[in-house]
C-alpha cells in the first residue's frame, strides 16, 4: 500500500542539513544549562550599524513599503549595487540587466540549478562546500561530480583532475573565494584559468563572493568579474549578511551575464514575491552610507583570529592565519573523524564547532571554527581544549 507520506526521491537523496544537527546538540546543551561557547555557525555577534536600522524603521513606517514588490527589485537597489561594483571592483554592471536582488544569496545559489539543469546533468561542485551548491544541484535533479579541494593544491580545484567525460557533460561550476569552510582565497590567475575551462566546456560559472569585503592583514580579494571574458560564462552572487551584520535581514543579489539572470528571475517569479521593500531601501542605506563599519569589522576579527591562532598555536596544533573569511579550518590534532572529535569538544569542553566532514567528504579530518565569540571567549576556548586535550 502507498504511503502518502513518502517523501520525493531528491529529498531523500540530500544529506542532512548540518548546521540543524549542531543547532539540535547545541540547544540540549544549553537547556541542561552547560556554559556553551559556540564557534559553530558563522553568524555575526556585532550589531547592524545604527543608520540601517533607522533606514528600515522609517521605510516600514510607510504604507507605500507594504505592498508586493517587485520580483526584479526595487531600480534604486540595482543601481546601488552597480554603484558598489563599480567602486568597489571597477566592474560596470547594467542595473536593467546585470543585477537581480535576491532574499539571502543563499536562495539563489540554491534555485539557480533550476533554471539550467535537466534530470541527470551534472555540475561541478568543491568539496569541501557550503552545503546549498550540493543540495540545489540534487532538488534541481542534477548529479554533482565533486571537485576535491585539498591543502597540497591551497583548497583550490585541480581542473586537470575532472575527467573529460564529466567536462563534456557538465552544465556548470560552482566557485567560492574567500572560501567559506577553508577560508582559502583565489588570486586573478585562478580566476583566468576559471574563464578559460568554462568557454572551452561550455560550463556555467558560479561565483560565491559572500565574504570579499571579510579580509585581513591588507589584503583585498578579487570578483571573478574582473577577469577578461567572465561577464561572457557566469555569474556572481554576493550578499550584505557579512559585510553589514545582516544575515538576518534576507537581502543579497546575482550579478553577471544578462541571459542567466533572466533565467534565475524567471525561476524565482515562479517561487517568491520580491523582498520586502523596506529592507531593500536599508540594504541601499547599507551600499550607499559609512563604509567604516567594514574595516571596523575586519580589525575586530582580524584581533580575534590572531588570538585564537596564537591560542591554538601554545597548546600545539599547527595552523596558518586565514587571509579572509571569519572561519578557522583546522586539522585535528588526533587520529579519529571530525564528527567524534566534534562530539568530545561539546561533552567535554562545551564548546561547540563543525565537523569538516558535514562540508563533504573531503572535510574528513578538518573541524571549522567561528570567530563569532569576543576575545575573552576565545581565551577560555583554547584554555578548555588544554585542559582536555
Amino acid at each position: 500500500m502507498r504511503n502518502m507520506f513518502t517523501v520525493s526521491k531528491k529529498l531523500q537523496d540530500l544529506p542532512p542539513y548540518l548546521f540543524l544537527e549542531i543547532d539540535k546538540a547545541k540547544r540540549k546543551a544549553r537547556a541542561e544549562g552547560r556554559d556553551i561557547i559556540d564557534l559553530g555557525v558563522g553568524d555575526p555577534d556585532s550589531p547592524t550599524p545604527e543608520h540601517i536600522i533607522e533606514k528600515l524603521y522609517q521605510a516600514a513606517r510607510e504604507p507605500a513599503n507594504h505592498r508586493y514588490a517587485l520580483d526584479q527589485g526595487m531600480p534604486v537597489l540595482r543601481k546601488a549595487i552597480s554603484d558598489w561594483y563599480q567602486r568597489r571592483f571597477n566592474v560596470r554592471l547594467d542595473p536593467e540587466t546585470e543585477i537581480l536582488p535576491l532574499i539571502g544569496s543563499k536562495e539563489g545559489i540554491a534555485h539557480f540549478p533550476l533554471a539550467f539543469l535537466n534530470e541527470g546533468d551534472y555540475s561541478l561542485v568543491p568539496d569541501p562546500c557550503y552545503p546549498p551548491y550540493k543540495g540545489g544541484t540534487i532538488l534541481a535533479g542534477g548529479k554533482p561530480y565533486l571537485m576535491s579541494l585539498k591543502a597540497e593544491n591551497a583548497f583550490l580545484p585541480d581542473l586537470k583532475k575532472i575527467p573529460l567525460g564529466i567536462r563534456r557533460k557538465a552544465k556548470m561550476m560552482y566557485i567560492n573565494y574567500p572560501n567559506n569552510p577553508t577560508s582559502a582565497v583565489a588570486e586573478k590567475k585562478f580566476y583566468e584559468d576559471i574563464v578559460s575551462f568554462s568557454v572551452k566546456n561550455k560550463t556555467i560559472v558560479i561565483s560565491d563572493l559572500a565574504y570579499s569585503e571579510m579580509a585581513y592583514d591588507g589584503y583585498r580579494p578579487s570578483s571573478f568579474l574582473e577577469i577578461e571574458g567572465s561577464r561572457e560564462v557566469g555569474i556572481e552572487f554576493h550578499s550584505l549578511s557579512k559585510t553589514y551584520n545582516m544575515t538576518g535581514w534576507r537581502v543579497g543579489w546575482a550579478c553577471g551575464n544578462a541571459k542567466l539572470i533572466q533565467a534565475l528571475a524567471k525561476v524565482k517569479s515562479n517561487i517568491d514575491s520580491g523582498i520586502f521593500s523596506a529592507v531593500q531601501l536599508a540594504g541601499i542605506a547599507a551600499l550607499e552610507g559609512p563604509q567604516h563599519y567594514v574595516v571596523d569589522m575586519c580589525n575586530l576579527y582580524q584581533q580575534r583570529r590572531d588570538t585564537l591562532i596564537t591560542g591554538l598555536k601554545s597548546i600545539g596544533w599547527d595552523i596558518k592565519p586565514p587571509k579572509a573569511t571569519f572561519y578557522v579550518w583546522i586539522k585535528i590534532p588526533r587520529k579519529t573523524d571530525s564528527i567524534k572529535f566534534a562530539a568530545l569538544l561539546l561533552e567535554k569542553a562545551n564548546i561547540v564547532v563543525t565537523p569538516g566532514v558535514g562540508f563533504g567528504k573531503n572535510g574528513e579530518g578538518y573541524i571549522r571554527m567561528a570567530l563569532t565569540v569576543p576575545k575573552e571567549r576565545l581565551q577560555e576556548a583554547v584554555w578548555r581544549l588544554k585542559k582536555i586535550l
